[in-house]
């Protein structure tokens, strides 16, 4: 099962959100120090997110980028990325994989063309609430039904999606097992769980489902999750 502990950046800093709300924000720090104690743990790869160009601010997080794929692990990078170019510079700054959101259903166009030119670099960012798409940081909710836009990603050559579930997010409410596996089977993708994990107990249901992999968000920075222990029985 692959890890990705989760380092998201607003103005510099490592925070987590409640709810994926701006307004329910707790400050972790410096990213990079993060970045290394998640290295030290034995993370094998990291998701690190742009919340500023998620919430439609300019990106200025591309130094900070840099200096966290230079540790050497694999990085999992979305938010705010909403041009071609924004997209090319992400990867260039040191991203291995983007995370495409927003752009997936605003300007499919584009989102077809990112995925015939990066192939798998590209990671489909399913961001549900109710079983609908959320867009824009999650502050706009779509119509568009999340399990057929995970069919329509698939169809369009993408092959792992990050699959969210908002209404958990920041929350240590229990991981949405059963929705991952279901859309992983539904869609073909390989469904990455993100929302809610509180500790071991939910990496375990999830792998024994057979869902592909889990970001680790506010349990690994409160302590309620043994990082460390969760690489070593899990990865």
């Amino acid at each position: 099962m692959k890890l990705f502990p989760a380092i998201d950046i607003l103005e510099g800093r490592a925070v987590r959100l409640l709810y994926g709300k701006r307004e329910n924000v707790t400050d972790y720090g410096d990213p990079l120090d993060c970045a290394k104690s998640f290295f030290d743990c034995g993370a094998r790869a990291l998701h690190v997110v742009d919340l500023s160009g998620a919430f439609g601010g300019q990106s200025r997080f591309h130094h900070l980028l840099e200096k966290i794929a230079a540790l050497g692990l694999p990085v999992q990078s979305g938010g705010g990325l909403r041009s071609y170019a924004a997209m090319r510079e992400r990867l260039e700054a040191g991203a291995s994989r983007i995370v495409l959101g927003t752009v997936c259903t605003e300007d499919p166009v584009l989102f077809e063309r990112a995925v015939c030119d990066f192939g798998d670099k590209i990671v489909a960012g399913i961001d549900a609430k109710d079983g609908f798409l959320t867009v824009k940081g999650w502050t706009q909710t779509t119509r568009i039904d999340a399990f057929a836009f995970g069919k329509f990603a698939f169809e369009k050559g993408v092959r792992d999606t990050v699959f969210t579930d908002v209404g958990r997010d920041g929350a240590l409410t229990g991981v949405n097992a059963e929705e991952s596996a279901r859309l992983q089977k539904e869609t073909g993708l390989n469904v990455i769980a993100s929302g809610g994990v509180r500790g071991l107990d939910d990496l375990h249901r999830l792998k024994e489902k057979g869902v592909y992999g889990a970001i680790l968000g506010r349990a690994v920075y409160t302590g309620a999750l043994d990082l460390r222990r969760a690489c070593e029985e899990l990865q």
